[in-house]
């Protein structure tokens, strides 16, 4: 696969609407070529301290940002025609549509391909396929491991080399 879009979210709580920020790497003819990040106001919004412990981010790190909806219009036209990429995909289209459902948007169908399931198929000798040993693996140093960005980086390197 040479063109595809790597996403990743990072979640306030539970819920996988909680969703408060996205980070998305663009790829074309097997290069990055734009990325995008941005902080999001979760819906419910409230943090729970696992996730402040996992991320980094709590409550006044979201508070001005802007509600997903507004967030979306500027990654929509990005990804428009692009397959999305993502490590657990599961985990990330799952936080897709339920955010969708919160904001009562029309969600598209998103195409998703997972590259935990292809590290897992094709790179069996790896101690383990998380995000930072698959990418590892691949060539990537993943030093802001949850950071969406970051993270959706990684997710991009991983597709490049396996998908």
């Amino acid at each position: 696969m040479r063109d595809f879009a790597a996403i990743d979210f990072e979640t306030a709580n539970e819920c996988r609407s909680s969703v408060c920020s996205v980070g998305v790497v663009i790829v074309r003819n097997g290069k990055i070529v734009d990325s995008f990040y941005s902080l999001i106001h979760p819906e419910p919004e409230y943090y729970q301290w696992f996730c402040c412990q996992v991320h980094g981010l709590c409550a006044e790190d979201t508070d001005s940002a802007p509600v997903f909806p507004r967030v979306w219009e500027k990654i929509a036209p990005m990804i428009e025609g692009l397959p999305l990429v993502a490590h657990n995909s599961q985990f990330d289209e799952g936080c897709l549509k339920e955010v969708f459902k919160v904001y009562q948007m029309d969600y598209p169908d998103y195409t998703f391909y997972d590259t935990l399931a292809a590290s897992r198929r094709l790179q069996p000798e790896l101690e383990n396929h998380q995000l930072q040993t698959a990418a590892a693996a691949c060539g990537y140093d993943l030093v802001n491991h949850h950071h969406a960005l970051a993270d959706a980086e990684a997710c991009a390197y991983i597709a490049m080399e396996l998908l």
